[in-house]
């Protein structure tokens, strides 16, 4: 007995199936078969029937002779073998036949004797009344002129004809069932075929699901099932990844969250103890307050990528340009890239504000963390080329610097959330994986070319405002209430 499962209904539909199939084929034959070789008794009857024209000139001749010597000629003359030949008159009355059973004088009322009558030639099968054998009744109007018309009748039995098709049934019914055993032999190796690569599948998930991350789905499995083992090959992979990501950024979040409290503890510890000139005091001050802003970043920067995740992020969007926004973000930078030497230029025409719909607040701090990250990992004395342009209906913005770079295998993951090139830089890790959520809040997009030891380029494309009818839309949307992420 199969258990309960997939085993067991991929079988049974597999069998069900063959089954329906066997049983209207088998039904079909059987027909078939029966019509056949009732056919082809009726047919010989019919060719015998037919051939009776050719009596009807020496039967003529005799018509005038008396009915019994009449009768007897026509059933010699007419006479098939393994078959009765009964003479009716046109009320269905036996006049003779070629058994005993003549002198009954029985009238016959089947529907072969009427269409007889009718001028056609009748067939009727049925049981006989006295003996209750399946017989064939074959009749045909036979008129030899004057008041010499008969019915002639002839009766073949058709328990020979059945026994032979229950024969050719019981084998039927035997290639049926032997048929349906090769089925469920080979629906049961099919099944196995498909359910093994699945409780294989599943004991590597259950062993995933308590911890064993290590573990990996093994088997060459096609299509969907190999597709399946490939993703959850995949995921393994990626739980992996990201729980190693998670690792270093709680590393690193602790360095950053231990550096600027152990400073704040120290001077206000320091302060606390009195005894020190306005100036140190002054300067301690100054250091709490920096490092208390250094927090509060690191802190509001979780924030906003936790409100991210949870699709909680609020914009407030209206009209901005541009330009504007990238003039203001290198004022802000401005005193971090001379600290360095660096310089900032920016390419843009300045008859244009390059406007989109958008969010200034939450745009400034894209532009912010990208030209904040360029700086950080540009040299001494180098250039920051920002560039602003519109083209195909989009705002363009560049950031290029000639700093060192990043490897083409760190390139596609500087984008990750907890992703960090190199860890000795500080920060979370976080502020990449945000600005990318930003811009596709804007309906934009960001790109990043790069090439290590020459620079990297990052660029925001935004949808422009260009047309009035399109600046009046906006402004009429932010009449309305907030706009959150969705």
């Amino acid at each position: 007995m199969i258990k309960k499962g997939i085993t067991r209904q991929i079988v049974l539909h597999y069998f069900f199936v063959v089954f329906l199939a066997l049983l209207l084929v088998e039904f079909i034959f059987m027909l078939a078969v029966q019509r056949y070789y009732y056919e082809s008794i009726y047919n010989t009857i019919n060719q015998r029937i037919t051939a009776t024209n050719d009596y009807k000139e020496p039967l003529s001749l005799v018509s005038g002779a008396e009915d019994g010597n009449n009768l007897s000629y026509l059933l010699v003359n007419l006479q098939l073998d393994n078959t009765e030949l009964q003479i009716l008159d046109l009320n269905g009355r036996v006049l003779a036949s070629s058994t005993a059973f003549e002198s009954e004088r029985a009238v016959i009322q089947t529907s072969d004797i009427t269409q007889a009558m009718n001028g056609s030639i009748g067939r009727w099968v049925g049981r006989q009344p006295n003996t209750g054998e399946q017989i064939m009744a074959v009749s045909h109007k036979l008129d030899l002129g004057g008041e010499n018309t008969y019915i002639i009748r002839y009766l073949t039995s058709l328990e020979d004809v059945n026994s032979r098709l229950l024969v050719m049934g019981l084998l039927a019914i035997l290639v049926g069932i032997a048929v349906l055993a090769i089925v469920l032999i080979i629906s049961i190796g099919m099944a196995n075929s498909i359910v093994k690569p699945i409780n294989n599948i599943t004991a590597v998930s259950e062993q995933m699901a308590r911890g064993r991350l290590d573990v990996r789905v093994k088997g060459n499995y096609k299509h969907e099932l190999g597709e399946l083992a490939s993703t959850l090959n995949f995921m393994a992979q990626e739980i992996v990844r990201s729980n190693q990501i998670k690792d270093d950024f709680i590393s690193s979040i602790s360095h950053e969250l231990r550096t600027p409290l152990t400073s704040i503890k120290g001077w206000s510890e320091t302060l606390d103890s009195g005894g020190y000139d306005p100036d140190e005091t002054r300067i301690g001050m100054s250091i709490i307050s920096k490092e208390t802003e250094r927090l509060i970043g690191l802190v509001e920067e979780m924030l906003d990528f936790s409100k991210l995740q949870q699709n909680q992020m609020k914009l407030v969007k209206g009209t901005v340009s541009i330009r504007e926004i990238v003039q203001e973000t290198m004022l802000n930078v401005w005193a971090k890239a001379e600290q360095k030497q660096i310089h900032l230029k920016l390419d843009a025409d300045e008859t244009k504000a390059y406007n989109v719909f958008g969010d200034g607040n939450r745009l400034k701090q894209v532009f912010l963390n990208i030209v904040d990250n360029a700086i950080k990992f540009s040299h001494e004395n180098s250039w920051i080329y920002l560039s602003v342009k519109e083209e195909d209906g989009k705002v363009i913005a560049a950031v290029q610097d000639t700093g060192i770079g990043i490897s083409e295998e760190h390139l596609s993951k500087v984008r990750d959330r907890f992703f960090q090139v190199n860890h000795q830089n500080g920060g979370t890790g976080l502020g990449l994986a945000i600005t990318q959520q930003l811009v596709e809040l804007h309906e934009g997009t960001i790109s990043m070319q790069s090439e290590l030891g020459s620079g990297t380029t990052v660029t925001v494309m935004l949808p422009a405002l260009a047309e009035e009818d399109d600046l009046m839309k906006h402004d009429d949307q932010q009449a309305g209430p907030d706009i959150g992420t969705t």
